[in-house]
């Protein structure tokens, strides 16, 4: 009973029996379960001192980090029917391709001669224009030849004036003279009449004094008269001077005035001539803008619009096109609490749809099916989901993320902060404290940032 003895005899005992070997094998058992939770206590405590990185975590979607990558309706810029489709869903295309062509739809462009008409038009109209050029020139070589009658006239009269000037001139000499001459009569013939009466000189010789007397001063009349007559010739000169500026202002007024008429015209055949080549260029961009072709490079993935004689209205999308070749890039949504711990270059750890991942977000070293990433850009302005968006792009460092994920397949972010143990990042949790607030040493941001393509 007591295995004092070499020679047991426990097994020919039945112990189910015996209450008493119950509760000793119950006793054993407890003590294994003792063993047991000291075990895991132990490993629990080492736990506690293992290293944790703390991170936030995050769900988002693949995107693109150029505007022109990303998926875009292809539209017709103006109204028609569906003439022809020249590619189905799920055609790969190049930048040119003919996509789909259009018909004409509107009753006022189904003239077949519409642009050939107009371009008549507008030659015509030019061609009036420079009839008008050609008016325009003779009116101011009118105007010229009129500007030298003018002058020729203006010279003329002057020249006219200048010779009475000089006939006057020359009668106030003769008028001084014949003045001076019946001064001298006079006086002789008051000295004739006192000798006449001393009986010195007869009476033939007193009346031929007289006779000079009445000759002087008739000869002074004369020379009044020719004065006063052209007096009055130089009066009349200076009025026909006024007369003639008078008549050539009018000339000149009405010349000018059919040239601004004449030019105004011309002018507004000018503009007539500018909107016919601009409905002209119009018709000819409409009849181009009947074929649509691709944008980009790109993948058709929709079409919007089916059947021929289908009516498109302008600005309607047709088409769905998705470029083949993009700058992935993923955009992340943070809590505003978790915001002020973001900057550009933190690492970023991604899982993506479709991918098997095993993740442990506080050892990323020992995830797998995770993919390396960078902060590219943090937004400033809250989105409607009241988050703040992230994006981020590839790591170049670490091995690149799949070819095969596309525009808009899901993503779960982790944002990589500071490494800490676990019994603190439990400790942090249990008092609904955030995460360590640190800063990188080197942000390597500005290098790693992902080059823009041109648009060509």
């Amino acid at each position: 009973m007591l295995n004092i003895s070499q020679k047991s005899i426990s097994a020919k005992i039945d112990k189910s029996q015996y209450k008493s070997f119950q509760k000793l094998e119950r006793k054993k058992s407890s003590k294994l379960i003792i063993k047991l939770l000291l075990i895991v206590f132990l490993i629990f405590v080492i736990t506690m001192f293992l290293p944790w990185t703390q991170n936030i975590r995050s769900k988002g979607k693949v995107t693109t980090l150029n505007p022109y990558d990303k998926p875009q309706n292809i539209q017709a810029v103006i109204g028609g029917k569906i003439d022809s489709w020249l590619v189905t869903e799920g055609d790969i295309v190049s930048i040119g391709d003919t996509i789909v062509i259009l018909a004409e739809a509107k009753a006022e462009y189904l003239d077949p001669d519409l642009l050939s008409n107009t371009k008549d038009q507008q030659d015509a109209k030019v061609r009036s224009a420079d009839a008008y050029r050609s008016k325009l020139n003779y009116l101011e070589s009118q105007l010229k030849a009129l500007s030298n009658n003018r002058r020729s006239k203006l010279e003329q009269i002057e020249i006219k004036r200048a010779q009475i000037e000089l006939e006057i001139r020359s009668t106030l000499l003769d008028i001084e003279a014949a003045i001076t001459y019946l001064e001298n009569a006079t006086k002789q013939l008051e000295r004739m009449e006192i000798m006449y009466e001393k009986g010195i000189k007869s009476l033939t010789d007193l009346e031929s004094k007289r006779l000079s007397i009445r000759e002087a001063s008739a000869k002074k009349t004369s020379y009044d008269n020719k004065l006063s007559k052209l007096n009055n010739d130089l009066n009349g000169l200076e009025q026909a001077i006024d007369v003639a500026n008078a008549d050539y202002d009018q000339k000149f007024a009405k010349i000018e005035s059919e040239i601004q008429s004449t030019a105004s015209y011309r002018y507004s055949l000018i503009g007539e001539t500018s909107k016919q080549q601009s409905k002209f260029n119009q018709i000819e961009q409409r009849q181009n803008a009947f074929v649509i072709t691709s944008p980009i490079n790109g993948r058709i993935t929709k079409v919007l619009k089916n059947g021929i004689g289908e009516i498109v209205k302008a600005q309607e999308n047709i088409a769905t096109i998705v470029p083949t070749s993009f700058q992935k890039a993923v955009e992340l949504y943070i809590r505003p609490n978790d915001m002020p711990l973001i900057s550009e270059g933190k690492k970023v750890r991604l899982q993506f749809d479709g991918w098997p991942a095993m993740v442990f977000s506080g050892w990323p070293d020992n995830s797998f099916g995770t993919f390396g990433g960078e902060v590219y850009a943090v937004d400033n302005n809250i989105s409607d989901n009241g988050k703040y968006r992230i994006l981020v792009i590839e790591d170049s460092t670490e091995k690149s993320w799949p070819e095969l994920i596309r525009i808009g397949s899901g993503a779960q972010g982790l944002l990589l902060l500071n490494d800490v143990r676990v019994y603190y990042e439990l400790w942090r949790n249990l008092n609904g404290f955030p995460p360590d607030f640190y800063t990188p040493q080197e942000n390597k941001s500005v290098k790693n940032k992902a080059p823009i393509r041109k648009i060509k």
